[in-house]
């Protein structure tokens, strides 16, 4: 392991990650090397990707192209926007989808983007109708879902001692709020509504709602065309086993062991586990 190459390193790392995260990271780098690759025939052709997917806070373009509020999430100014976004969902949305699961993390996620941009269309004559891309407000839903989850684990940012989760997130909302009347401030509200959206979102899920079941028909659609979707439902089912809908099987004795070590990660941070949590905690992330 230690004589692995930097592609082999790479290759591990990238496997390792959970599934919705690995899947949203690899879709938001793929579309900006797309726009950095037409930006580099024609500026034009770049533009042109922003033109005809980022989203227009406008009711017209909610009401008859509201695919926009989707694909918005996946565009980015920058790479310094693409990099910080990425970086904030991986050092936090690891933790939130291991602990809920892919389909209430995918959920959540998606919930907030959406709200950021509907939220936006409100705010727009006060605002300005400006085009609105990035991840953001995505991003900002999975920090608040983080925040709620382990709202004393200790964030390490530059130059300063570490701060609980919670501080660390109420700061950036805070910053937010007094940055909305500013040139970005449509950024700013996209923000604050992804924000929202996550903390109601995790609210409701507190309450005993089921939120994963908003992304199974898609999964159900997708193995109906993948023609495995009948032979799923085919195996009988034991009348005494309650149905899971968002959780990966794996063997009773391996859950109490990662069970043990995320509540060990969630009291002293990934830094307080041992050798031998780390690596078992990578053999279990590996299992799907």
């Amino acid at each position: 392991m230690y004589n692995e190459s930097f592609s082999d390193s790479f290759k591990r790392g990238y496997r390792a990650l959970p599934v919705a995260i690995r899947t949203l990271i690899t879709l938001n780098v793929a579309v900006f090397i797309l726009q950095v690759l037409l930006g580099i025939f024609s500026s034009q052709y770049s533009n042109s990707l922003i033109r005809t997917f980022a989203f227009y806070p406008d009711w017209q373009t909610a009401l008859f192209q509201p695919w926009r509020m989707f694909t918005y999430m996946f565009l980015h100014g920058g790479a310094f926007h693409l990099i910080f976004n990425m970086l904030w969902l991986w050092w936090m949305g690891r933790a939130v989808e291991e602990h809920l699961g892919p389909r209430t993390f995918s959920v959540i996620y998606l919930a907030a983007g959406l709200g950021g941009a509907l939220l936006d269309v409100v705010a727009a004559p006060l605002l300005g109708y400006n085009p609105v891309i990035g991840a953001s407000g995505a991003v900002y839903g999975i920090m608040v879902s983080f925040a709620m989850l382990f709202p004393t684990m200790p964030i390490m940012l530059l130059l300063l001692p570490p701060i609980q989760a919670r501080y660390v997130v109420a700061g950036l909302i805070a910053l937010d709020m007094l940055l909305l009347g500013s040139s970005d401030g449509t950024a700013r509200i996209v923000h604050l509504a992804g924000a929202g959206i996550g903390y109601l979102m995790m609210k409701r899920m507190q309450q005993g709602y089921d939120l994963s079941k908003w992304i199974l028909p898609i999964e159900q659609f997708w193995y109906r065309l993948k023609g495995t979707y009948e032979e799923s439902q085919s195996k009988p089912r034991n009348k005494n086993m309650h149905a899971v809908s968002d959780v990966e099987i794996i063997d009773e004795t391996e859950q109490d062991e990662l069970d043990t070590i995320l509540e060990k990660i969630a009291e002293k941070g990934y830094d307080g586990l041992t050798k031998e949590e780390k690596k078992k905690l990578f053999e279990l992330s590996k299992k799907e």
